[in-house]
């Protein structure tokens, strides 16, 4: 039986990880977490932010995905997308989810992100 997720994989182009760092850990606010040395050895880079997970590894003829993303959920949703913008991250507001607020946005190589909070009946959604 399933019990969690416990990490999502993305992609990335070789020599991105210093991008990667700074889009996760200084915009997203998440921590990075050390890859098992054998691992490692392969590049990419892992973070985590509570119980979630993204690990981006190498993939030498990256192209991003134009429908595929993590949905992270999000507490404080309007906040987080300010933060974002401030800091240079795009920020691309969807009401189509019924009783949610969501966002997507990019990292640096194109990953496409959805960010998600259940509406809780002030501002946006629906």
């Amino acid at each position: 039986m399933l019990v969690a997720v416990d990490h999502v994989q993305l992609a990335a182009p070789p020599g991105s990880e210093d991008a990667l760092r700074a889009y996760y850990v200084d915009v997203l606010a998440m921590t990075e977490i050390p890859k098992p040395p054998v691992l490692a050895a392969r590049g990419g880079c892992w973070f985590q932010a509570g119980a979630v997970q993204l690990h981006l590894g190498i993939e030498t003829d990256f192209r991003p995905a134009k429908k595929a993303h993590p949905g992270l959920r999000v507490e404080g949703i309007e906040a987080y997308a300010a933060r974002l913008t401030s800091l240079g991250a795009p920020v691309t507001w969807d009401d189509n989810l019924p009783g949610h607020l969501r966002f997507y946005s990019e990292d640096p190589v194109g990953n496409r992100l959805e960010f998600v909070e259940p509406n809780r009946s002030s501002g946006r959604g629906q």
